[in-house]
């Protein structure tokens, strides 16, 4: 038994595992780099022989766990990609935005770069395209929650409520040979407790190794109950000022717990009615994906689709398709609030947004989901001073907020949390998905607790498993 560490190795975005395992050679993800010093990553040669692959195993549909699958295909996988019923709903949805913006921005940077003169440093053609990405599709086969599947004789995969985003899961893989046994979980990304619209995170008593994420490793999130006070807070002080709220804003749950809570804020007239853009196509497409999966939802969730509310709409709401009319959003007065993907700032129509108001000191940018090392909305919630937005530097005078608590990762309390349920230690735990310093701290703090074997990878370490 072997596994080969092939993204998020002491960095967040790229989640990918190469396990070889009871005669089968699988792929954990196939994630998307999303931070600027491994962007080149997304266009080298896959590092195993994608023909060679005999199943990938994709724990949920984020770009950075499941966006170089198009890649993967490119270079020669044909096989069964599994996972569960909305994440293989989700996934095409995902993809095809991502060709999309991908498409676009090739097309903007050529001509920038024609109108300048110059050439810029990446290539100005696609990662892939749409085509590539419909390559995917028939390959994706669904998984149901808690059904074991067997692999082969001697390997069975389950697929487990991780309570991250919909659809998501983590990996319990149980092999039997010469009658013993060994369980390896791979965590993908931990959801929290508590939270609004899907169920919490799975437990477990017993594994033998812990593939783990560990992005808030060093930290915990605001108590939820505070998350309704800030976000009034923040809006009602920008509307004073006459800007407007922009949020970089994740596609898939992070957008619709936003739309959640502001039709809460609207009904209990905590706030006053405002123009509402939700500028992404994607995740106007995503919130209908919700309605088709009661088995993601936690009881409150549930009862409010069963009921027939609309928990995501609310007047004032516009949700945007083309480009013409995000174009257009920017040339309304008055106060909005805007919601726009990436949600890391990287591509799309948030850096639009972000151009026209970021150096206005009566706008807020509202941060709701982690920023990785080396993205745009890194360097703006890290206090630059000026950011480059589309080949222009753009001074910082709005005011810039966060709030940890929409993350859909458990914080550190959480992730403690999760590993207490472990009746017996792990032989081994292995951090990924985390900053290199975030996840050396939460190394330290659970080898002094459980004083157990707590490993960081390096990029394409490979680990012999006993």
């Amino acid at each position: 038994m072997k596994i080969q560490f092939l993204g998020a190795n002491r960095q967040v975005t790229g989640s990918c595992y190469f396990f070889e395992v009871a005669g089968l050679r699988l792929l954990i993800d196939c994630g998307l780099y999303q931070e600027r010093p491994y962007l080149e990553r997304n266009w080298d040669t896959f590092p195993v022989p994608p023909h060679s692959i005999d199943f990938v195993l994709l724990t949920h549909a984020h770009l950075d766990h499941s966006g170089l699958l198009p890649r993967l295909v490119q270079q020669g996988f044909s096989k069964r990609i599994l996972t569960t019923s909305a994440s293989a709903e989700l996934v095409p949805i995902v993809l095809l935005d991502s060709a999309h913006i991908q498409e676009e921005d090739a097309v903007f940077k050529r001509r920038r770069h024609q109108k300048e003169g110059r050439k810029g440093a990446h290539p100005e053609i696609p990662l892939y395209r749409t085509k590539d990405a419909e390559q995917v599709f028939p390959l994706l086969e669904e998984v149901p929650y808690e059904a074991p599947l067997t692999l082969n004789e001697k390997l069975t995969v389950i697929f487990h409520d991780a309570g991250h985003i919909l659809g998501s899961s983590m990996l319990e893989l149980v092999v039997r040979e010469k009658r013993e046994k060994r369980r390896f979980i791979f965590t993908g990304d931990i959801g929290q407790w508590n939270k609004p619209l899907i169920r919490d995170p799975s437990v477990f008593r017993q594994a033998d190794y812990v593939i783990m994420e560990s992005t808030y490793g060093d930290r915990n999130h605001e108590d939820p109950k505070d998350i309704k006070v800030m976000l009034c807070d923040i809006i009602k002080r920008t509307r004073e000022k006459g800007g407007n709220v922009v949020i970089p804003t994740f596609a898939i749950e992070r957008a619709q717990e936003l739309l959640f809570y502001l039709n809460q804020l609207e009904k209990e007239k905590w706030i006053p009615l405002l123009l509402t853009f939700l500028d992404s196509p994607m995740a106007v497409d995503v919130t209908e994906v919700f309605k088709h999966h009661p088995e993601c939802l936690d009881e409150e969730g549930f009862e409010l689709f069963q009921s027939g509310q609309e928990p995501f709409r609310f007047p004032g709401l516009k949700l945007i398709h083309s480009t013409e009319e995000s174009k257009a959003i920017n040339s309304i007065k008055g106060t909005s609030i805007i919601m726009a993907g990436s949600g890391m700032c990287t591509g799309g129509r948030i850096k639009h947004h972000l151009a026209h108001n970021i150096s206005r000191p009566e706008s807020t940018i509202l941060f709701v989901g982690y920023q990785a090392k080396g993205t745009l909305g890194r360097q703006i919630l890290d206090g630059a001073p000026q950011v480059r937005i589309h080949g222009q530097y753009h001074s910082v005078r709005a005011q810039i907020e966060k709030i940890n608590g929409f993350s859909a990762h458990a914080d550190r309390k959480a992730l403690f949390h999760w590993l207490s349920f472990f009746q017996t230690p792990p032989k081994r735990i292995f951090l990924t998905h985390g900053d290199e310093e975030v996840s050396a701290k939460l190394a330290r703090d659970i080898k002094r607790k459980i004083e157990i074997e707590v490993i960081l990878p390096i990029y394409k370490d490979t680990y012999d498993l006993p």
